[in-house]
């Protein structure tokens, strides 16, 4: 096996994986935060996508203002959401979330294919992101770098955020001591909407990323929400850090069994889903309750 497919696939794996890390990082923060499972996540990253699709076919703008607006959007869309239905779930058991979201899920999607079928819809890539690295043994397309790098750069500003500012601070306060948190005059519902409407801008901000290398598709968010899900069942649950670490290490392997052994490269998240939660049930990177 040549050198160059290998690298080229670590490549594939590597992009793979920054999807899989900001949507879990995503949904890490929202149940974290709000103890919400949230099976829409992948509803988001449609969201975000279609956002961009539809800014540039309907109102002419580009792919730099979308990267801002079409998260933003996102954001409004879920926090609008938060406070309409969400919140009502808060103080019930946690399948009560996950039915609610996967519900908003079928909704939305079915909004979407109703409007625009199933049908992909290609996105340009940037002018200024085309193009790419002649590294030798790898060409490396520039778009796709810039893919990597603004994961890398979005999870552990995320991660620094939540861990170590005093806002980050505030919103687990929030959520671990309401009432003591309300004490000191802080609003917590709002709190709690903004750290909903962080969570899925993350995974609005990966769908504008994905737009340029797959084709925006109302189904784009349901086929890769399960695959999040394990991703975040491995790293554990509500960790933000095991999200990050996660997402990006099982991207790289899912991409290294494609060219050693390709028939499992679909079931391998899976597969190694179930080992560790036979060995750890909490996740590698959870906390045992």
């Amino acid at each position: 096996m040549s050198f160059q497919i290998l690298s080229g696939q670590l490549l594939v794996g590597l992009i793979n994986g920054s999807f899989y890390a900001l949507l879990s990082l995503g949904f890490a923060v929202i149940f974290g935060l709000l103890g919400i499972i949230n099976v829409a996540q992948g509803t988001f990253y449609m969201l975000g996508a279609f956002g961009s699709w539809m800014l540039l076919n309907y109102a002419g703008v580009g792919y730099w203002p979308a990267l801002i607006l079409s998260p933003a959007i996102a954001a409004v869309v879920g926090m609008a959401l938060e406070k309409t239905l969400i919140a009502r779930v808060y103080k019930l058991d946690h399948i009560y979330g996950l039915l609610l979201t996967y519900g908003l899920m079928m909704f939305i999607q079915g909004i979407f294919v109703y409007w625009f079928a199933t049908a992909g819809r290609p996105y340009p890539v940037p002018l200024d992101l085309r193009g790419g690295f002649d590294l030798g043994f790898l060409f490396l397309p520039k778009y796709r770098a810039w893919v990597v790098l603004a994961s890398f750069v979005f999870c552990f500003g995320t991660w620094f955020a939540i861990e170590k500012t005093s806002l980050g601070r505030t919103l687990r306060a929030a959520t671990e001591n309401p009432q003591l948190t309300r004490a000191f005059g802080i609003n917590v519902p709002a709190l709690l909407t903004f750290g909903f409407g962080a969570g899925v801008a993350l995974a609005g901000f990966a769908g504008v990323l994905a737009a340029p290398i797959y084709s925006v598709s109302p189904l784009m968010g349901g086929e890769l929400v399960i695959t999040v899900f394990a991703v975040v069942l491995v790293g554990g649950m509500g960790s933000i850090l095991g999200s990050i670490v996660t997402g990006l290490s099982l991207g790289v392997i899912e991409g290294l069994t494609k060219v050693f052994f390709p028939e499992a490269s679909n079931t391998v998240i899976f597969v190694i889903m179930a080992i560790v939660l036979l060995v750890r049930p909490a996740g590698l990177f959870g906390r045992r309750a």
